[in-house]
């Protein structure tokens, strides 16, 4: 049984008893209360016919909920990856029109096929590749841009904003569709500062369609949800794609798997935080691979997991996955008898949804902290927002680009790594020379420590600094690697620990190495670069360094004698310390 609830993580959820059911029952009826109007909402959004964003509430959700190790996720259509299938298929299509629809559904199964494949390659490393400020950047870019998208069906704009600037009249809105909306976000902020658990969003569906039916507003010319298909989607494959049209949504796809997956990733951490689990980002990568596939073949697009409805499944009490079941029951239920009932409602209302959904991303504070952490992260994050709106509707170029600059600071760190000189403290420590204003350790004494690995993007930055220090100091002669942070060596750090070696028998001097931890000092004996000899000593801790310090001679010409911490005796001429750990 657990080698299947490994591949089939459902078979591991508690046995439904009465008392389970019924807390899981009054949790799924307030998240599925939730994904009727976010999901009408969210298809507006992307370009869809209304009815697909109840459709990806269905059977994308329950594929979802059966294959993710966080079951209490609550999947189905999101703003964020709404946002992006509008604008990516911008251009390539009709909005709405079955070719679109097609696009969407590629969109939805190849991002699946990307998830699905790097789940099951144990991929969910690729993750880190998303630093915070490309996330904070781009997340508030499409806050921002879905908030602008949605302007002009909560104004009853008429036309478009060039006729508005041109000729500016109050004919080109409806004053109806602005009551609707201002009158629903008052209400949804008023609903959530009372109980954030409460379906308002359903509350306001409910209450905007009984008033648009009983004014008349449809007839009168406003804009409604109107007839919506009854029953459940079926299967259906899209039609092939040519290959200019593979080539168009290659890049959308792979940011909508990235950014679907990150999603995913904050609100599943947020569930096994709180269940004091652990995240297995891998089968959620199945999961929600799993779930975009099953959207693309059942008429809908791609899916992904909503931190807002996952946590008000949380607030509610939800403890296994069989509470998004129930959402989905109710959301089958509305979709086969109560569908009609949503004819009415206006589309000023479901902008309201979307504006109160999307506005709590716009956080501006963020910004200005991440420049008081780091200037550089502050400029990534920056650059990563002005790209992302600049760009749109092809706003992967932003991701990208917030990717690259990322992975540039990156390897700038890893190409100049810090490395100090160090003074002994007077609590005994070794620290920053120069930070602490410390003394040298000893006459003729170059002592440095190295913050990085010895490979080889740090190899090169070590040897101009000991160049450097020693073209200053001609005096010196010997030198000291405090090599505590070298967790390892690759190929090109053998290489340079050998030419350092080689550096100080010039100067006739001896390379004193602190601290070598066990996996480095194998790889340096595997390379044969630990001889026995006059020019090499290896210590192993700062203590015994010190200690030896202490006792004169210290640093002595070849052929003298030094005393180890535990007073053995080495002659500096023939051998060194026995590396022991």
């Amino acid at each position: 049984m657990h080698s299947l609830a490994r591949w089939f993580p459902f078979l591991a959820w508690p046995k439904p008893s009465a008392a389970v059911l019924r807390g899981e029952f009054w949790a799924g009826l307030t998240v599925g209360l939730m994904l009727l109007p976010q999901g009408v909402a969210y298809a507006a959004l992307a370009g869809m016919p209304l009815i697909t964003g109840i459709y990806a509430s269905i059977v994308p959700a329950l594929v979802a909920v059966l294959f993710s190790g966080s079951p209490r996720l609550g999947v189905g259509p999101t703003a964020l990856s709404a946002l992006l299938i509008g604008a990516s298929l911008t251009g390539l299509a009709e909005p709405g029109s079955a070719h679109w629809v097609a696009l969407a559904a590629w969109m939805a199964i190849l991002s699946g096929l990307v998830q699905w494949s790097l789940g099951l390659m144990r991929a969910g490393w690729l993750l880190n590749l998303v630093t915070s400020p490309v996330l904070t950047g781009f997340t508030q870019a499409a806050a921002l841009l879905i908030l602008a998208s949605q302007l002009p069906t909560l104004l009853g704009l008429r036309s478009t904003w060039g006729a508005v600037w041109n000729t500016p009249s109050l004919q080109l809105f409806d004053w109806q569709s602005i009551v609707y909306g201002m009158a629903s976000i008052a209400l949804l902020v008023l609903a959530k500062r009372w109980r954030a658990a409460f379906p308002s969003a359903i509350f306001i569906i409910a209450l905007t369609g009984v008033i648009s039916w009983a004014t008349d507003f449809a007839d009168d010319g406003g804009a409604v949800v109107g007839h919506l298909p009854a029953g459940l989607p079926s299967f259906q494959l899209p039609g092939l794609l040519s290959w200019d049209e593979f080539g168009a949504l290659v890049m959308p796809v792979l940011v909508i798997s990235l950014v679907s997956f990150l999603e995913t990733a904050s609100s599943a951490q947020v569930e096994h935080q709180q269940a004091g689990t652990r995240w297995n980002e891998n089968q959620d990568l199945v999961a929600q691979g799993l779930s975009k596939i099953s959207a693309g073949l059942f008429g809908s697009f791609a899916t992904s997991a909503s931190f807002s409805r996952s946590a008000v499944n949380l607030l509610a009490g939800a403890k296994t996955g069989w509470s998004n079941v129930f959402s989905i029951l109710l959301v089958v239920i509305v979709v086969m008898w109560f569908i009609p009932a949503l004819y009415h409602v206006p589309k000023a209302a479901l902008a309201a949804i979307v504006i109160t959904a999307v506005v709590n991303l716009v956080k501006p504070r963020v910004l200005l902290q991440l420049f008081k952490v780091s200037r550089v992260e502050g400029s990534i994050a920056l650059a990563t927002l002005l790209l992302t709106i600049v760009t749109a509707p092809r706003m992967y170029w932003g991701v990208f680009a917030g990717i690259v600059l990322s992975l540039g600071y990156f390897l700038y760190q890893r190409l100049h790594p810090r490395i100090i000189e160090v003074g002994q403290h007077p609590d005994g420590s070794l620290r920053d020379r120069n930070l602490w204003q410390l003394p040298p350790l000893a006459p003729g004494l170059l002592a440095l420590r190295m913050d990085a690995e010895l490979d080889f993007g740090s190899a090169s930055a070590l040897e101009r600094r000991i160049g450097d220090e020693w073209a200053l100091r001609p005096e010196t002669h010997h030198l000291c690697l405090l090599a505590q942070p070298i967790n390892r060596i690759d190929v090109t750090g053998v290489e340079t620990f050998v030419r350092l070696q080689l550096l100080v028998a010039k100067r006739s001097g001896v390379l004193h190495v602190v601290g070598l931890k066990l996996p480095a000092e194998q790889v340096l004996l595997r390379a044969g670069a630990l001889h026995r000899g006059p020019h090499l000593r290896l210590y192993r801790t700062d203590a015994e360094f010190l200690a030896a310090l202490a006792l004169p001679p210290f640093i002595s010409r070849p052929g003298s004698t030094s005393v180890t911490s535990d007073g053995a005796k080495v002659d500096a001429g023939a051998a060194t310390i026995e590396p022991t750990h």
